[in-house]
């Protein structure tokens, strides 16, 4: 009961981390938008160079913060075509196979986010394009998603070991 409890509160998390992912991908359209008009329109008199950079980070930002609940809601890439065919046992040892694999290499990325970020934060890197900023703003967001990740692994897991035996039916399937 205390698992299902802590599993729905991270599923808000999750939740508020793609709601943000939503806003964020809301005012990159009004950005690109109005970029379009300033170099369309001169009457307007001003011009976001930094437009096409900023878009750049937001895209890159979106897809950390909403991977974490594309997995938790089987939204992700998957391929199930296999696993349709298989009986409903094997296709469940597959689902911990991919589990506890997502787990590791979760794992293993954040540790090595963990020292990038370190890195770039101690050296006192900058990012010189349109615009500068320190390094270490860029990869912030990385470990935290791939903390998010290998948590929600750990919860995928939680229900696979309550659940049937079987093939996860999260997922659309391509059959």
């Amino acid at each position: 009961m205390k698992m299902d409890r802590l599993s729905r509160w991270y599923g808000g998390v999750l939740t508020f981390f793609a709601s943000l992912a939503a806003v964020l991908l809301f005012f990159m359209m009004l950005l690109i938008c109005a970029d379009v008009l300033s170099r369309n329109l001169p009457a307007i008199g001003f011009k976001l160079k930094w437009a096409n950079e900023v878009s750049e980070y937001g895209l890159y930002l979106i897809t950390y913060l909403a991977a974490p609940w594309l997995l938790r809601r089987g939204q992700h890439v998957r391929v199930d075509l296999l696993l349709r065919g298989l009986p409903p046992q094997f296709a469940w040892l597959l689902e911990w196979l991919a589990d506890v694999m997502g787990l590791l290499i979760s794992t293993v990325i954040l540790y090595h986010s963990l020292l990038m970020l370190v890195d770039a934060f101690r050296s006192k890197a900058l990012v010189f394009k349109e615009l500068v900023f320190p390094e270490w703003w860029l990869l912030a967001p990385v470990p935290v998603a791939l903390l998010l990740l290998t948590i929600e692994f750990v919860f995928r897991m939680h229900r696979l070991a309550i659940g049937e035996r079987q093939m996860r039916d999260d997922a659309t399937s391509t059959s």
